[in-house]
This record gives C-alpha cells, structure tokens and sequence, in this order.
C-alpha cells in the first residue's frame, strides 16, 4: 500500500480520536514493548512468513511505478508471446526493487514466483495426477519461465533451496516432466531436489508413482522421445547413485543420502514388475505396459554415457541377484515336480527379455559363477533360476559347455562331501538345459549314463557314495516325472557287484510308482526316446511309431528287426497287446506286396504272430477290399486321415523369427526365437520324442521312393519355405557372413531325433525328384541349408539308403551330394544351378574363417561335381586361368530376379579362393571320378549333342586327366593306367546296374542285404585286377560271350584311348576289344 492509502485509513477510523499515522501506531506499539534479545530477528521472521503466505504476486507488480512495469504481471512472465518485449533484465530490475521495499531478499521472491508459476503451468491443463508428460502448450510457456529463471540465477537472484522448498509443497500438482526440465536446464538437479526433502518415504512414494506413469504413458504418447529421454535420465542417475563403490559413497552424507534413496527406487519398481509376473497380468493392462518400459531400461544403449564406471555392471549383478532370489517359496519337490513348465519357451517373454539384456552386461564365465554363488548363499527362486538356466543355454552358446563344466564340479562335490544341496543342483540344471533339446544340451538320458554308466563315474569310489546316490534317487522317486524314473532304470548306473541290492532296491522302488501312475515298462516302445522329460506317450500311439520304424528297418535290412524278436520274447505284453494289433490294421491289400505285407509274412512264417490274430487280420482285409469304393487305388487305407496339427502356431513363431532376423547383431533376439519354434515344431509333430537327441543311430531313407505322412510333409514344407524366404530376406540387406547366427540357430532346431528324418527325406524329394522345377530362391535357399547341416554334420547320424547309394552309411553332406545326378539335360542344369549356390554360400559365409572350417562345411563329392558339369558345360572353362581372375564369389548376383546361373558358374570357377580349394588332394577330379559320372549321363537325353559330347572326351583324356599327375588324379602319362581305370569302372558300373535290374525283378524290400560286407568298388577292382592279370573273368559276368553287352548306346567310347602313348618297357601290348563290342555298351 502507498502512504495516501493508509493515512486515509487511519483518519476514517476511531470516533473523536486525534488521526495518527500508520507509521506512528506502530512507533507507539514498539514503544510499549520491552526489549529483548532475538526478538527484533523473530519479528522479522515472522513479517517474512506473514508476506510468503499471503502476498499476491500479481498485484505486487502491478503496483511497480513506470509505464513498462505497470503491464507487468505472472501471465505474462509465463507467456511466451504476451512478454516477447520484456526483458529478463527488466524482470529481475523489478524483483529487485520489490523485494527492497518488503525487505525480503531477492532469491527468496524469485523463486516463489517461479514456484507459482510453475504451479499455474502444471494445472493449466487440467487435473494432473494421472500424468507426467506436458502438452505442447504447457511446454512452450515452461520454456519462457525457465528462461527468466536462468537469467535469475546467473545474477545470484535465484535460491534453488527456496525453490525446492516451494515445489514440494504443491507436489500433488508437479509433474515429472517439469523436474526433468529444471534438471536439463540446470535450474535445479534431480538430487538438489530430491535431498531437500526431509521425508524420504513420501520421496521414494512420488518418485514410483511417477514412474509407473511414465511407463504407462510412454507407449501411447506422442511424444515418446521426450518420455524416454526423461526415463533413461532418471536411470542414470539412480543407477550412478545407487551403486557407487562404497568409498565414493560414504564421502559425505548427501551423496549417501541420495545412493539410499535411488537404492529404494530401482528396488520397488523391479519388486512391482516381478510381482506383476507373478500375478499374471493381461497383455496390455496398465500393469504390463509398465512392466515392459520398465525392463527396457536394461537395454545396453542407456548405460553408453556411463561406460567408464563399474555402476551398470553392478546394478545388473545386483538386479539378477534380486531376481534369482525374489520370493523364494518354492520347495525343491515343487521344482522338481514342474520345471517343465518353466523352460525358455513357456517363461513369460518379458521374464526371457529381462534375463537377455542382464546378460549383456556380464560374461557368461561371470553369470555362471553368479548363479553358482546365489545357490550357494541364498534361498532362491527355483522357478526364477531354472529359468534364467533355459535362457542361458539358449541365448549364449558359450555357457553351454560352462554350464556342463559347473555340473561335473557340483556332482564331484556332492560325492566328495555327500552333500545333498549339490546334488539338488546339479540334477534340477541338467534336467533343465536338457528340456531345451539337444542342439543345446545333452539328453538328460545321455547325461545320467555318461555320468553314472561307467566305473570312472564319482558314485563308485565306495560304498559310502553309493549309499548316498541311491538314497537321493530314491527320494526324489515320488515327484519325478516316469520319463526320469525310466531312464534309471533302463541306463542304471554301474555298481559293484557285492553292492547290487543298492540297485535292486531302487529299482523295485521305482517300478512300483511307475505302477502307481499306470505307466509300464512292459508298455514302451519298441523305440521310445528316454531324452525328453514329456509326459509320457500313450501305448497305442507309441505303438504306430513303432510299427513304421520297424517297417523303415524291415525295408532296408530284408530281416525282422531286431527289437521287434526281442519284443516278442521279453517284452511279450507290450508285443501282444499293442505293436501286433497296430500293424496288423485292416486295410486294402496291395496287388504286390509292399514292405508293411513283406514283415507280416517273416513274422508269421517266424511264428511271431499268434494264427487267431492272422486269421482276423486276413479276414478284415477281405472284408475293406469288399467294400472299397471304386474309385480307391490299390493300397489305400481306409482308416481314417489323421487330423492336421497344429501349424497356425508354428506358423506365426516362424514370423516372428523372420522379424527377429532384420537385426543380425541381437543373436539374443534369435535365439529366443528359434526356441520358440523348436517349442512348436514338438506341438505340430504330436511327438513326444521330439526333443530326443539326433545322434546316435542311423537314419534310414529309401531315395528311390522317399514317403512321408501328410502332417510330416506340411511341417516341412513350412520350415524349408520359411527358411527360403528368410534367406533371400536376409540376403538382400547384407551378405551371407553379415546375417548373424539366425540360420545356423534354425538348422540346428532341424535336427531333433524325429523331424531330421523328416527334413531329409523331403529334401530327397525335392532335390533328387523335383530338381529341375524349383524356383531360383528354392535352389538358394535349399543350399545354404545343406551347407549348415553340413556344418553339424559331426554331431548328425549317418544315413543309410539303398540302391543306388553305396550300402555304408553316408554322412549327411555325402547324402545331399548322392542326390545330385547328371542323367538328363535338365538334371546336369539343376546340379550345376545347386553346386554354384552351394559353393557360393560357403565361401561368403566362411570367409574369414580358417580353411579347415570351410572344407568341413563341403563335401568333396559336390565340388567334384561342380567341376565335372562346368567342364562338360563351358569350353571356356577349359582354358588355362588368367592371373586377373580373382572375381568376388558370386552369391550376391544370384540373389537378383534376373539372375545369369551359368555367368555366375563361370565366375565361380574363376574364383581365386575357389582354384586354392581344389588343390586340396580331397577336392581333386581325379580320372575315375570323371569316368564314373560320365557313366552316369544317357546319351538320348544329353545336353551335348553327339558331336559336343565326342570333342569334350577326347579333351577330358587325352588333354586334361591323361597327363595329369597321379597325384592330382591323373595317369601320369600312362595310357595303360589309363585303359585299366577305364575297365575297372567299367565293370563296377556294369554290376551296379545288374544288381538294381535283379533286385527290382524279385521285387526284394532289402536291395542293400546283398552289399553287405564289401563295396563295389572293392569287388570290382579285384575282379578287373585279376582279369587284367590273365585270370578268369568276375563272377558276374562269366556267364555269356560278351560280358558288357546289352542294347543301346556309349556314353564313354573307349576308341577315345587309342592314342600312340608309349608303352613301359616289359609288358605285353593291352589287347582292345572289337568296335562291334564297344558299340553295343549302353549306360
């Protein structure tokens, strides 16, 4: 108020008194007091407290004299185009004045207008305690304010402290966004104001409350950059408070202050996220959105600026801690009874996402070991360790062989020690990784009998340890699974004779739960997996799988299979009771017998079948033959089709790894995804098995006629066309060396014990049958496939086929070469476009590595037919190389739609990289090599016209393999070697071919019983050595005049070896045959 005012209100009031001024009232009244000491600082304190609670500082401008000033007021200090012609020097001039009349120091008026201010901006639109973030609007008149409030600060007219203290007393009205902004401005800090609050409790409160709002908000704003720089600030911040070396942190008090306080905050939020999991919140609920942006703090990127401190490190040790430790309710009988259902697939995907991202931060040597120390010193989780175990195994294939390692110690300690939580321990983790199947983990089957099958296991070292073994199995007895209890007794451990009661007991312990549970070990399988954990197949079903093995061994081997004989005399109710009834289904019977009709008839001539059972059987199918439609073909079933899987499921989990695989770095992000299609690939296939391990046996295919069930072939098609497409994907952003793990990841979900059977015979179908009509983005993607099973070749079974394969077992790259054949024109084409995107794909991909890892990843037999079908192909090629052909291998042009196969053979073959790989002795086209695919070609249906064919013979022997080293595969010069190699294929081919006549004459099921014991080629080339020698003919061919004639024509024309070639001293002149014979040859 001016003087004028008051004067006026003290003559207005009190009735016939003498009027006195303001001034004088209060002179009199300070006169009557008396003094005492502090109470002149107490009246002033109190003025200061009477003038902060009740000033209006819009009117307090409004009375600041001069035309300027008096337009001053808080709407347009916050107004951003209202104050566009004041200065933030005229603003402080004001306060300054003002602040003198009141007697008030400046900082402390300037920081409760900005307090006011900020108060008014917060609430101008609307109510905000349900939001963090400020509307564009707010933001612009923030802006203005903090200008002011900057140039406040830089002239010392500023209190942070009163601001603080101000902001707290309205801070049901502060948003989050509002403190940030007064952080990055530097206004105030995030621990200025946060430590000048006295209440730590209602800090910590506001603060997680803020935070679930920002996490909820964030997804849905739009401004989601400014909500993530705002949280990724705050992280920051709370992890560099909160885990500083304890040095840093007791310094002084404030900063310990503030590490509790930030301590606190990450601690709440990470418990509410685990106890949202637990409780099983929606997809989409508040809940959920939180949980999610709040796990995504742990991504590496928000910890870049803080990369020179061991803070990050620490608090994500310290967060796995939390986690592995969270709640720890669970008994180990609960674990063991149902850590199947928390394997990578199964663990919800933000439980997995958390577990990947703490990984990146530590080692797996450093997480192996932190996992071993939480066990060792903490009640745990059991659901939360198990899981991360599956995470680990999966996500880091590092740990694999960390995790086998840490096993064996604890095993090694149990024993040691008959200490009980080891053994725990060792068992839960191995059944875990074990439930991620074998491209990750050993079968738990393969493990128990690797550990406790042999003498050098750590349970024979005496008595005492086997006690010890054997209690613990048994104990675990009334919670395991049947899948467990089996495998103990069908791999039991090894025991000392004069200890077998141990054994004994436990057996009869275990078969009599197996009884409780109506499981049988009467009733497995003929061929039933021990690997899985899975519930246990029913035995009608397991039943069926075993009769089509069986048959699949019948077919290969012409004799009952070995555990069919084994079933029928020890395992006779299983026999009785479910594998006869399951092959002796009704059905229409073929005209001629097929492989299913051929071990019926063995097994009933071997009295394997009871005659009551055979006669129904007959009688059924005479029975479905009478009542065949007349449209059915001969050999249709009549039962009905088995209903399609699951595929929508596996389906969209192939989609999601397909986006997964855009960003080669996140190997994490693969490898959950391919987890989660090896978890559906088991759904769609309806096995049990599934999760079996490859290894260990052979796989047996008939290439002639490759089968598989409809369910079989849809799963399959699914796969090699989703690997196709992700190929040609992959490729078009980055070479084959730059697509990271994801195809290597997805072969090895391939190669479970029940779809690797399933993945080769389709590729047998489509490469061997149907070559020539796949598109040019099949042939790529069916390459890089074969390469990367190539890859895993050491750990896959042999495959068995039968003629015209050799009767050994082939390795799989062996397989996919014998499936490559030049008979026809547009087979050679097909075999070239294959080889070309094979090699191709192997030289970019292994680029950089070593050359024994590229020559592993091939097989010798496909780059021997690369380099007979571009030397038949391309005159060109023929020529000596020049030294500038050092072309780039052609992958990426193959890649195009317009692709050029035959320029890009040639510039394969032309490759640098490629001409050192053949001079490895086991990629050499050696001369017989030549001859034997030559053979292989009909000269009705040759790409080469008879005349082409002619020139390229003559060039092949006389210019190329006859003076050719031996030792790169030539004849050094010797046409005599030469005529002898010649003759010796000759004959190896010719019998080849008449065994496959006779065999399909008989109609035998077992061509490959006749192989058994020698090669070919071993027979044959003793046979020609004798002939040549002046012995008797083979056995073979001793019968009429000619022992190679038949009708047709040569593909190989011996003539072709009738150059002047000197002859060694010594030997007789080698006597050719007649042109009569030569010409009559047919191949």
């Amino acid at each position: 108020m001016s003087d004028s005012q008051v004067e006026g209100a003290a003559s207005t009031s009190g009735l016939g008194s003498r009027k006195r001024r303001w001034t004088e009232l209060l002179a009199g009244r300070v006169k009557r007091q008396m003094y005492r000491p502090g109470t002149e600082q107490k009246l002033q304190e109190s003025a200061v407290h009477l003038l902060r609670r009740h000033l209006n500082l819009n009117d307090l401008l409004l009375e600041i004299e001069g035309a300027p000033r008096k337009t001053l007021c808080l709407n347009q200090l916050i107004d951003p185009e209202a104050c566009t012609n004041l200065s933030s020097s005229l603003i402080g001039s004001a306060l300054r004045d003002q602040a003198s009349r009141l007697g008030v120091p400046v900082a402390v008026l300037s920081s409760r207008l900005v307090a006011s201010s900020i108060t008014q901006i917060c609430v101008s639109d609307g109510e905000p305690s349900q939001r963090v973030l400020l509307s564009a609007e707010q933001r612009k008149k923030l802006s203005s304010l903090l200008e002011v409030a900057q140039y406040l600060l830089a002239h010392s007219m500023f209190s942070r402290f009163s601001l603080c203290q101000e902001l707290w007393e309205v801070q049901g009205s502060l948003l989050l966004e509002v403190v940030w902004q007064l952080h990055i401005q530097n206004v105030v800090s995030f621990q200025e104001l946060l430590e000048s609050h006295a209440d730590t409790q209602a800090t910590v409160a506001w603060l997680f409350r803020n935070l679930c709002l920002l996490c909820e908000e964030m997804e849905a704003s739009p401004y989601n950059d400014i909500a993530s720089a705002m949280l990724s600030d705050l992280v920051q911040m709370f992890v560099l408070r909160g885990f500083q070396k304890n040095s840093d942190l007791r310094r002084n008090v404030e900063p310990e202050q503030m590490g509790q306080l930030a301590f606190v905050v990450l601690q709440r939020m990470l418990i509410f996220a685990l106890e949202a999991l637990a409780a099983g919140m929606q997809d989409g609920s508040p809940q959920h959105k939180v949980v999610k942006c709040w796990f995504g703090v742990f991504c590496g990127h928000t910890y870049d600026r803080m990369i020179s401190t061991d803070s990050p490190k620490r608090f994500f040790s310290h967060t796995l801690t939390q986690v592995l430790t969270h709640k720890p309710v669970l008994r180990v009988s609960d674990a063991v009874q149902m850590q199947k259902e928390w394997s990578f697939a199964k663990t919800h995907p933000l439980l997995t996402g958390l577990y990947r991202r703490l990984f990146t931060m530590l080692s797996p040597e450093e997480l192996v070991g932190h996992l071993q120390e939480v066990l060792e010193t903490h009640e745990v989780n059991w659901q939360h360790v198990l899981s991360c175990v599956s995470t680990l195994v999966i996500c880091l294939p590092e740990a694999q062989q960390l995790v086998k390692d840490w096993v064996a110690r604890l095993l090694a300690r149990a024993f040691e020690n008959c200490d009980l939580d080891s053994m725990v321990t060792a068992f839960l983790v191995v059944r875990q990784a074990a439930l991620e199947g074998p491209s990750v983990f050993p079968s738990y089957a393969d493990w128990f009998q690797a550990s406790f099958g042999s003498s050098r296991g750590s349970h024979c070292c005496s008595k005492k340890t086997l006690v010890f073994l054997f209690k613990f199995l048994s104990d675990l007895v009334p919670f395991e699974a049947p899948r467990y209890m089996q495998a103990h007794i069908l791999h039991p451990p090894l025991v000392p004779s004069k200890y077998r009661s141990l054994l004994t007991d436990y057996v009869t312990l275990a078969k009599t739960r197996l009884a409780d549970l109506k499981v049988s070990l009467e009733n497995m399988g003929l061929y039933e997996d021990l690997s899985s954990a899975r519930d246990v197949t029913e035995p009608h079903s397991q039943a069926h799988q075993d009769v089509e093995k069986a048959i699949a061994v019948f077919e290969h081997t012409g004799r009952i299979p070995s555990a069919v004989m084994e079933a029928s005399i020890f395992r006779r109710p299983y026999y009785t009771a479910h594998f006869l009834p399951a092959l002796l289904t009704p059905r229409v019977l073929p005209k001629t017998p097929d492989p299913r009709a051929a071990l019926i008839e063995s097994l009933r001539r071997a009295d394997k079948i009871p005659p009551s059972l055979y006669s129904a059987y007959c009688q059924a199918c005479s029975t479905a033959e009478e009542k065949k439609p007349e449209s059915a073909a001969p050999g249709m079933k009549v039962e009905a089709v088995r209903a399609e899987g699951p595929l929508g499921p596996l389906a969209a989990a192939l989609r999601e790894l397909r986006a997964a695989m855009t960003d080669p770095t996140q190997y994490d992000v693969v490898a959950a995804r391919v987890a989660v299609v090896s978890e559906r690939l088991g759904a769609a296939l309806g096995r049990a098995e599934e999760d079996g391990s490859s290894g260990g046996s052979q796989i047996q295919l008939s290439v002639l006629t490759p089968g598989l069930e409809q369910q079989e072939r849809e799963v399959a098609d699914l796969l090699l066309t989703c690997f196709c497409q992700n190929l040609v994907v992959a490729s078009s952003f980055a070479s084959p060396d730059r697509q990271g793990p994801w195809a290597s990841r997805l072969v090895t979900a391939m190669c479970g014990r029940r779809l690797l059977p399933v993945v080769l015979t389709r590729l047998c179908q489509l490469l061997r049958h149907q070559g020539p009509s796949l598109s040019a983005s099949h042939v790529l993607g069916l390459a890089a496939l074969v390469v990367h099973l190539a890859e895993s070749g050491s750990v896959l079974p042999e495959v068995r086929v039968g003629l015209p394969a050799p009767a050994e077992g082939l390795s799989v790259a062996e397989f996919f070469s014998s499936l490559l054949t030049f008979r026809t024109s547009e087979t050679s084409l097909f075999c070239l476009k294959f080889c070309t995107a094979v090699i191709s794909y192997s030289l970019c991909k292994y680029s950089s590595l070593s050359r024994d890892t590229l020559c592993s990843c091939l097989s010798p037999a496909l780059v021997k037919k690369f380099q007979f079908i571009i030397l038949r192909l391309f005159p060109e090629a023929r020529d000596p190389l020049c030294p500038e052909d050092t072309a780039d291998p052609p992958w990426r042009p193959l890649c195009r739609p317009s692709a050029d196969w035959q320029q890009a053979a040639l510039c394969l073959w032309k490759q640098r990289t490629f001409q050192e790989l053949l001079k490895e002795k086991e990629f050499h086209l050696t001369y017989r090599d030549w001859l034997r695919l030559e053979l292989e070609i009909q000269p009705e249906v040759d790409c080469l016209s008879d005349t082409e064919r002619w020139d390229f013979q003559q060039w092949a022997i006389h210019e190329y393999f006859l003076p050719k080293p031996s030792a790169a595969g030539g004849c050094d010069g010797d046409l005599q070697v030469a005529c002898a190699v010649l003759v010796d294929v000759l004959i190896d081919f010719r019998q080849r071919r008449w065994l496959l006549a006779w065999s399909r004459a008989r109609g035998h099921p077992a061509v490959a019983v006749l192989l058994r014991g020698t090669s070919f080629s071993e027979f044959s080339a003793d046979g020609s050595r004798r002939w040549q020698a002046g012995g008797m003919r083979p056995p073979a061919f001793r019968d009429s005049g000619s022992c190679l004639r038949t009708n047709g024509s040569s593909s190989v024309c011996p003539r072709l070896l009738s150059s002047a070639a000197p002859r060694p001293a010594g030997q007789p002149p080698l006597t050719a045959p007649s042109s009569s014979t030569w010409s009559t040859l047919s191949w």
